[in-house]
């Protein structure tokens, strides 16, 4: 049987791998990913569950064989994954989007997938990236803690972000970094922002001005990503959609204010605000489908419209070229914007109801994101217009994307938001 996931975890690990089976039912684990040991299988096949057997061991220097055997389930619904159960639903296509907001051409490839498990079921990694030493660095949707993991140990490290609005709620969200490595974190309703630098292990923090905060007030992202070019970081305030730039080296604030659609006076309520190379900064109208350019010296705003009506975008990057990848949340689709040309192209994932969250685009000019309701990661090459499918092992609501350009081929790391783990694809060509 085809696409099935089989998944191995060593006793005593916190690492599962997992890989997935060919057209004639055989799979096999790269030899270098499995020490010696008793290993737990399991599988992910949707209708099916595993009928044995339930572990396999491994000694070192010899082949080890499992014909594992699968079974119809009695249990279907607990198998569906969101979008299943959105695509079984009576209704129009516009009925069902309006589920959305309540749920935080395509093939199978050779794909091994690593879940590494961290220490605590309550950590929630929303935003997770690779540094220039491979080490994977995560926040914590509802901890006041910034992580870290060590992917050739298993170890995780996590030092304690400073809490500077004592009675607000704590947890932290978006995760950059600066042309010098260092680490940025959006502190949600703690009101501000921080940075974390790796050598010295500290943290600065700047919080918002008192005369602008709210019991709203939310910092959910930043952008301090080409902050070198004038010295200026883009944070956006939830509370009131206002966008502000903070000087790190003053610790001067600007406030921007909230920007209107030119076309219905609507105020543009931006989810994801990536800069390009000259740090202008582009707002992710999540409420339309509109995409923003704001001017960094003059504070123009021009906003452009993708063809997929009401597609809100959301999250994104800005690659080598200068041209910005972005997630359509309600038009299932990946779009482009390409600012010499001012055209937005869009490539819509053939996977109903995937729901992407983030994009970003590889060294090879592939494009990468992750479903929040189908548990399956997408590689898109633009030439074509083919997409790549990896299912994952286990249910995964997939956030920020991150794509390690370091590796050959390249390698695909996200956090598993509700499972409290790392996930790391790598795809085998």
């Amino acid at each position: 049987m085809e696409g099935v996931v089989v998944s191995a975890k060593r006793e005593g690990s916190t690492l599962t791998i997992s890989v997935v089976s060919d057209n004639t039912g055989k799979f096999s684990f790269p030899a270098s990913k499995l020490e010696p040991g008793r290993y737990s299988l399991a599988v992910r096949a949707v209708g099916y569950d595993l009928d044995g057997p339930k572990t396999a061991d491994v000694a070192a220097g010899r082949t080890t064989t499992a014909d594992v055997k699968l079974r119809p389930t009695r249990n279907l619904a607990k198998q569906l994954t969101n979008a299943e159960w959105l695509a079984s639903f009576p209704g129009t296509d516009t009925q069902k989007k309006a589920l959305l907001n309540c749920i935080g051409c395509h093939d199978l490839d050779r794909v091994v997938i690593t879940e590494y498990d961290l220490p605590r079921k309550q950590i929630q990694p929303h935003d997770a990236i690779v540094d220039s030493d491979g080490m994977v660095w995560f926040t914590h949707f509802g901890e006041q803690f910034l992580g870290k993991l060590d992917p050739k140990s298993g170890r995780v490290f996590e030092y304690p972000l400073p809490v500077i609005k004592p009675g607000y709620p704590i947890g932290t969200l978006d995760l950059e970094t600066d042309k010098a490595g260092n680490l940025w974190i959006a502190m949600m309703y703690q009101g501000g922002v921080a940075k974390f630098d790796r050598a010295t292990e500290t943290f600065q923090t700047w919080k918002v001005p008192q005369q602008w905060q709210t019991d709203a007030t939310q910092q959910a992202f930043l952008t301090p990503t080409n902050s070198h070019v004038d010295g200026k970081v883009w944070v956006k305030n939830s509370d009131r959609a206002q966008i502000l730039r903070l000087d790190p080296a003053t610790g001067e604030w600007e406030n921007l204010g909230s920007f209107k659609d030119p076309g219905n006076n609507r105020t543009i309520t931006s989810y994801g605000i990536p800069a390009d190379h000259d740090n202008n900064l582009y707002l992710l109208d999540f409420s339309s489908s509109n995409i923003g350019k704001l001017d960094a010296k003059t504070g123009k705003l021009t906003v452009y419209r993708s063809p997929i009506a009401n597609s809100r975008p959301r999250r994104g990057r800005v690659d080598e070229h200068n041209r910005l990848w972005f997630a359509e949340y309600a038009g299932n689709a990946i779009g482009m914007f390409d600012p010499k040309t001012e055209k937005i192209e869009e490539w819509v994932l053939l996977t109903p109801w995937a729901q992407p969250y983030d994009v970003v685009s590889d060294k090879n000019g592939e494009a990468w994101t992750g479903s929040m309701l189908s548990d399956r990661v997408s590689r898109l090459n633009p030439k074509t217009g083919e997409f790549v499918e990896y299912l994952l092992p286990k249910t995964t609501n997939i956030r920020r994307v991150f794509v390690d350009n370091s590796t050959s081929p390249v390698t695909f790391w996200v956090g598993s938001n509700h499972g409290a783990s790392i996930v790391k694809v790598e795809p085998m060509d």
